[in-house]
């Protein structure tokens, strides 16, 4: 689940998006919850460039995203991007 905001110019401190991640108890124990947020962080890393500059994202994983691969998050993660800023 992806949640994005777009700061007016006015309030944003600086040009660069930000990204935050909720990974609940939900999603597993800890060592899951912090293998999951890991992975959202790398492949986050790799799209900034593809983010508006004032954006603002909270990325939330469901209990969904403990059992998928590192590829199937990357898709998951494509799609929620692209509904977002459509």
């Amino acid at each position: 689940m992806l949640h994005a905001y777009a700061v007016p110019a006015e309030v944003a401190a600086a040009d660069t998006p930000k990204v935050g991640f909720v990974v609940g108890k939900v999603v597993g124990p800890a060592v899951t919850r912090n293998r999951v947020r890991r992975r959202l962080q790398h492949l986050i890393a790799g799209r900034l460039d593809q983010l508006p500059a004032r954006a603002r994202l909270v990325v939330r994983a469901t209990p969904a995203a403990a059992g998928q691969s590192y590829a199937l998050l990357g898709q998951a993660l494509d799609a929620a991007l692209a509904k977002a800023y459509r």
